[in-house]
């Protein structure tokens, strides 16, 4: 008896998940005809049922699209799937030559690691290491290690006339002017510099470690995806080649990387465009499809899924939707990453819909004059999938 019941009760829930699913799809049908925004512009839509393993809607969701910063998905999902959840950026200092009488003869080694949260504290602890060895005047070099990125301070298809981040294996708050910020650091706490000169080089196999700062990939995430760096996505994108031994990590060789993930997932990597890690480029082209995909496997691989959800940000109530979807059913529901430049607005991310089952979605509104109509058109959409508690179940 207690088999009949279980298989009717199997039923019966699979009966009602279908029926939210269908009852969503004529809710969404009904905004995407009503949309006066859609006149004018395009929109491409996927929407996933993790719980359920199936697609739940789709309208153009294969077309391809500049994803402005929801590329930061591809970046954060790739990075993750490489690089593990305990991956550190380091920033190094080390020394070779001879100490004596307080006097170091010899070179200084600055080795970069394209750390976007190294900042002012990091670089005077760096010049005080000195002093603590007993450094009060330095005759010889200082080095500066370049070697794990290539010579490019920008990404392709950038704009000239954006804000543009620096791309620079040795940063300082985000700035390229690491060399200069630390001999003021060194003149600061009054070490001599006798004779200096300066140049470019690795470190020898012997040179003597004096300081490496530390920062962790959950660190450079949270600001990455909550606040939208562009740096710090541009930073994580180089470190996924770097650490598979590509040196000078190129665009050329994160992107490899990550079109192997996309065409292990059976989507077809050629069908894309991928040119940066950030999405400033105006070289990009992903699609919906290609969104959801990353983030339902995220979702089944719970060592990407834990680091990547807490970086996402909260509707209504942290990072670029912290004034967006405010009392809905998507407000501190929906998790997602939001994405915008010029004709362009984006949102790919998680929500529990009123049923109790997970979703992932992808949406990209193309050519659109309005960013704040397309944004409430994404914030209706999100409090559709959201529902109302209790009115599905």
């Amino acid at each position: 008896m207690k088999r009949v019941f279980y298989i009717s009760l199997f039923f019966l829930c699979c009966t009602v998940g279908a029926w939210a699913q269908d009852s969503l799809r004529v809710r969404l049908d009904s905004l995407l005809a009503s949309e006066p925004l859609l006149e004018t512009s395009q929109v491409g839509l996927m929407v996933y049922d993790l719980t359920a393993d199936s697609a739940v809607y789709t309208h153009n969701h294969r077309q391809t699209m500049r994803p402005a910063s929801t590329m930061k998905v591809v970046t954060a999902v790739s990075a993750l799937h490489y690089l593990g959840g305990n991956y550190q950026l380091k920033t190094s200092l080390s020394y070779s030559g001879e100490l004596k009488d307080s006097t170091l003869t010899g070179n200084i080694y600055l080795t970069g690691g394209m750390d976007p949260m190294f900042d002012h504290t990091d670089l005077r602890d760096f010049a005080e290491r000195l002093r603590w060895l007993g450094v009060d005047t330095l005759r010889g070099s200082i080095v500066t290690d370049r070697s794990m990125k290539d010579t490019l301070h920008w990404g392709e298809g950038w704009c000239w006339d954006d804000d543009n981040p620096t791309l620079s294996p040795l940063l300082v708050n985000g700035k390229a002017n690491f060399l200069e910020r630390f001999i003021v650091e060194l003149t600061d706490i009054g070490i001599v510099i006798d004779s200096l000169t300066v140049f470019e080089d690795r470190p020898p196999l012997d040179a003597i470690p004096l300081a490496v700062v530390h920062h962790s990939i959950d660190q450079l995430l949270l600001r990455m995806m909550k606040e939208s760096d562009n740096l710090y996505a541009e930073c994580l994108y180089y470190q996924m080649a770097a650490s598979y031994g590509l040196r000078p990590a190129s665009a050329i060789g994160a992107r490899s990387m990550e079109k192997q993930l996309i065409n292990t997932l059976g989507l077809d990597s050629d069908r894309y465009r991928l040119a940066d890690g950030s999405g400033l480029s105006l070289y990009n082209y992903v699609s919906p499809e290609l969104l959801t995909a990353l983030l339902r496997y995220a979702y089944q691989q719970p060592g990407i899924y834990a680091h990547l959800l807490p970086s996402l940000p909260v509707a209504g109530q942290d990072g670029t939707l912290k004034k967006r979807m405010k009392n809905t059913p998507a407000e501190g529901n929906v998790r997602a990453k939001t994405g915008t430049l010029t004709g362009i607005i984006s949102l790919a991310g998680y929500l529990t819909a009123a049923n109790g089952h997970e979703y992932c979605f992808a949406v990209i509104n193309q050519g659109v004059m309005s960013g704040k109509e397309a944004r409430n058109f994404q914030d209706r959409l999100c409090s559709l999938m959201c529902g109302n508690k209790g009115s599905e179940e």
